[in-house]
C-alpha cells in the first residue's frame, strides 16, 4: 500500500492480518552542542540542526481516528515538537502488543533517530503532511 497521508497509515495499520500498535517519537530540531556560527545561521534559516526526540507514545491503531487527535493529545504534554516519526508493531496470534511490549522498540526508535537512521520510519509534520528526508 502506498502511504501518502496519516489517514492512509491508519487504514493500512487497521488492514493488517495481526493487530497493530503504532509507535510515535515526537522530535524537535535543535542546534547541536558546539555548533559553528555558520550552522547557527543556517539553522535560523530553517536548514540543518539535529532532530532531538522529545517524547514518545504508543497507540493501538483503532485508538486513533485522525492526525488532529494525535496533535491534540500531544499538546496536553506541553512539549513542543515539529516532526513525529511513526512505526508499527505487529501482534502475534491475534493478540495486540501492549504498551509494555512497545517500550524496547520505542527506545530503539529514539536511538535510531539520534543517530540519523530515520529511513525506516514514516514522518509527519505538525500539519499532518508526510515528510521525506533527502
Amino acid at each position: 500500500m502506498n502511504i501518502t497521508s496519516f489517514a492512509d497509515l491508519l487504514n493500512a495499520a487497521r488492514q493488517q492480518p495481526e493487530p497493530q500498535r503504532l509507535l510515535f517519537v515526537f522530535a524537535q530540531p535543535e542546534l547541536p552542542p558546539g555548533h559553528s556560527a555558520e550552522e547557527a545561521r543556517r539553522f535560523q534559516a530553517g536548514i540543518g540542526g539535529t532532530l532531538t526526540p522529545k517524547m514518545v507514545t504508543d497507540k493501538a491503531a483503532h485508538e486513533l481516528h485522525s492526525f488532529s487527535d494525535l496533535v491534540e493529545e500531544s499538546g496536553r504534554t506541553g512539549q513542543d515538537w515539529t516532526i513525529v516519526f511513526v512505526a508499527g508493531l505487529g501482534g502475534h496470534g491475534s493478540i495486540m502488543p501492549s504498551s509494555e511490549d512497545a517500550q524496547e522498540p520505542l527506545k530503539r526508535m529514539i536511538a535510531s533517530i539520534q543517530n540519523g537512521r530515520i529511513e525506516s520510519y514514516l514522518a509527519f509534520d505538525r500539519s499532518g503532511n508526510l515528510v521525506r528526508f533527502s
